[in-house]
């Protein structure tokens, strides 16, 4: 049976983390004198002379009324970065194991690997941007401690099918690694709530999406205690800021304008999909469960460039695999998607003999 103690470096295991004077104190006071913080204040507010909870249990508990995660089952993280970079450093031996990642996907597995120099094994998604089951399989080795899936998948937009999912973990002795990021915006439901299930998934979501709070940089894990536990074991000790945890606080109060905004972006992701079809420099636009569309166009280099031209910034994924001639765009609101798409036919007038 699957254990995250014997998938765990040893160096971790055996690790005594940093004790911050807020892990050791419990309860309620008046008066801290333990962090040899300024008791004085600061120039900005009153509080911010403090350190700020290293464990963040209100935020967590707010959210695990919202996911229906138990708030031992979660971990807070500067961005999606921060969990991802303390999963290889928590179970991956450096020149050692070794990863599966499945392109095209998201950047930073693959930059976070050669960080902690740790093998990359890639697996390509098939040309409709799935997993490659057969190839999954044969690729996995003893040496092989975690698989990376993103779904719905970045760039393509497409959720990965469950079933296929749901193989991966049932027969895979490793940690796979679900990256939620887009999950709002999709018709699959999440992982999260099968996370009693499979004690080696961990998944990712992030509140930069469709939460609107890219600025702020909190990102969230789900996995079992035992993960969790090594994920905090590991991190900074204050890795989530006073002001930050302050803004989220109130953001999740708004659980209701949050899912306004989702339907809205959906709406308009299905009206920019429709209008982009009917622009003749577009030759396919790619399912999307996500805030953004993959499209092929003739030319996409010439394309981003002539939209660069006119103020409107885009995503070249022409050079990833299976995106040749691909751009990527954000669905942005109604008035910013129909001066992109004047912008398009622009340019097949400009382009006309």
């Amino acid at each position: 049976m699957f254990s995250p103690d014997n998938l765990v470096r040893n160096n971790i295991k055996s690790l005594k983390p940093y004790s911050s004077a807020r892990d050791e104190f419990k309860g309620d006071a008046s008066i801290f004198l333990d962090a040899n913080e300024n008791s004085l204040g600061s120039p900005l507010l009153k509080w911010y002379n403090r350190y700020p909870d290293p464990l963040q249990w209100k935020i967590k508990e707010k959210l695990s009324a919202i996911k229906q995660v138990p708030v031992e089952q979660i971990f807070l993280g500067n961005g999606s970065d921060e969990p991802i970079d303390l999963l290889f450093r928590c179970f991956c031996e450096p020149a050692l194991d070794e990863v599966i990642i499945c392109p095209p996907t998201y950047g930073m597995y693959e930059v976070s690997a050669n960080i902690n120099n740790i093998s990359l094994n890639r697996v390509p998604l098939t040309a409709n941007f799935q997993l490659d089951l057969p190839a999954l399989e044969e690729a996995i080795r003893p040496n092989t401690k975690i698989i990376w899936i993103c779904s719905p998948n970045n760039p393509s937009g497409n959720s990965i099918d469950r079933q296929d999912i749901e193989m991966v973990l049932n027969n895979f002795d490793g940690l796979v690694v679900i990256d939620e990021a887009y999950i709002n915006f999709s018709r699959q439901r999440s992982f999260v709530t099968d996370l009693t299930d499979y004690p080696n998934l961990v998944i990712l979501q992030t509140l930069s999406k469709a939460w609107g709070l890219a600025a702020l940089r909190l990102g969230m894990a789900f996995a079992s205690p035992e993960i969790i536990g090594y994920l905090n074991k590991v991190k900074p000790p204050y890795n989530i800021s006073q002001p930050v945890q302050d803004l989220v606080m109130n953001a999740l109060d708004e659980v209701g304008q949050v899912n306004d905004m989702i339907r809205v972006l959906v709406d308009e992701r299905k009206k920019l999909e429709a209008d982009l079809l009917k622009c003749n420099q577009v030759l396919i636009v790619y399912p999307s469960d996500a805030n953004f569309l993959l499209v092929k166009f003739k030319d996409a280099k010439s394309m981003y460039n002539y939209l660069l031209e006119k103020g409107i910034v885009l995503r070249d994924r022409s050079n990833v695999l299976l995106c040749d001639q691909c751009l990527r765009i954000t669905v942005g609101t109604s008035a910013e998607n129909e001066q992109l798409l004047e912008n398009i036919s622009g340019y097949s007038q400009t382009t006309m003999p």
